[in-house]
């Protein structure tokens, strides 16, 4: 009988020092029901995506010692990068995979949060299906105010939050050493999410900026002089994005959150991104993928770029790695990085 299988992709905010990155990988316990199938670090956001896979109980137990890690090793008041951040272990989600249902990754979750508070005396924050209320489901309602925001929400002096969403699930709601060292980790249950940034031939990430403004589903806010505000939505629902600088490339990115690639396709969020580019009179230079990808959105996307009748999956797959220019900022190798392809044979 096949055992169920789910995801975790804690988000570390250490991306520079590789001894760090290092020691806090190597505290997971890998065996043949649990595997530690992505590691990717990124010095100018200063932040490593992880990305683990395995039975439950053993998921539970490497995002436990994870996060352990992060907090002994990373210091907060210390950290600076282009991604936004709340904490040490800013990003900690469940992902049921085979077998195992979303309200059961939701009191994973819920039960990490709480252990993990209770043993360190650090913040935790729920999001995602494993929110206390619906206005603490988003990941970005959360983290508004980032960690420097953080002393505030505890202090009571903050501007940004409601009551609602000001203060941790659980551990302390004052400002002390451990959460200045820690910051706040946010843990949670969500559908797959890709996460996918395209690559934009210039130093400023002034167009980059334009376009996820244009394509990201809660679009722009518009102020007036006497201080009126008016949202006006993006193009696409399903995705979260923002332009930012990668300056060890001497380019820009559009970084994305595609939250639903079965309603946006990794293609489509890529020529949007080219057709905007284009319109001011700049050119894409590829993308990339952010931790691993389920097979069926690369296949959907080899698909628009195969000219090949009846392809096969390997020859949609490399028509997917071409169009969307995946190997241009390092090579995309699609037997470590497509979750199928990944987990084929671990857990049969």
């Amino acid at each position: 009988m096949e055992q169920p299988i789910i995801e975790c992709v804690p988000n570390i905010s250490e991306g520079r020092d590789k001894s760090i990155i290092d020691k806090i990988v190597n505290s997971i316990e890998q065996s043949a029901e649990c595997s530690v199938l992505g590691v990717e670090p990124d010095a100018d956001y200063n932040r490593t995506v992880i990305t683990i896979a395995g039975t439950p109980h053993k998921v539970y137990q490497a995002a436990y010692q994870l996060i352990k890690s992060s907090i002994e090793l990373i210091d907060m008041s210390a950290h600076e990068g282009e991604h936004p951040r709340l904490g040490v272990v800013d990003v900690c989600p469940f992902i049921p995979l085979r077998d195992y249902t979303m309200s059961q990754c939701a009191d994973l979750a819920r039960k990490l949060a709480q252990q993990v508070a209770n043993d360190f005396g650090v913040c935790t924050f729920l999001y995602g299906y494993a929110a206390a209320k619906p206005d603490r489901k988003l990941l970005s309602t959360l983290r508004k105010g980032e960690y420097e925001g953080l002393q505030s929400r505890l202090d009571g002096t903050d501007t940004i939050h409601n009551e609602s969403t000001k203060l941790p699930d659980f551990g302390p709601a004052v400002w002390g050493s451990n959460p200045k060292k820690s910051g706040g980790i946010t843990i949670g249950a969500r559908d797959i999410l890709v996460a996918y940034n395209v690559n934009v031939d210039e130093k400023d990430a002034k167009i980059a900026k334009i376009i996820g403004s244009i394509v990201r589903g809660s679009g722009r806010l518009i102020k007036n002089d006497d201080g009126g505000k008016l949202r006006v939505r993006g193009m696409i629902q399903e995705i979260q994005g923002m332009g930012v600088t990668l300056e060890s490339h001497g380019i820009s990115q559009v970084s994305m959150n595609i939250l639903d690639v079965m309603k946006c396709p990794i293609h489509k969020a890529y020529e949007i991104c080219r057709s905007i580019a284009n319109d001011h009179s700049t050119q894409l230079v590829g993308s990339e993928l952010v931790g691993l990808v389920p097979l069926s959105a690369m296949l959907e996307a080899g698909s628009w770029y195969c000219e090949v009748p009846d392809a096969t999956e390997e020859e949609l797959v490399n028509s997917a790695i071409n169009g969307l220019g995946l190997s241009n900022l390092e090579p995309f190798e699609p037997k470590k990085r497509i979750i199928e392809w990944a987990l084929k044979g671990d857990y049969q």
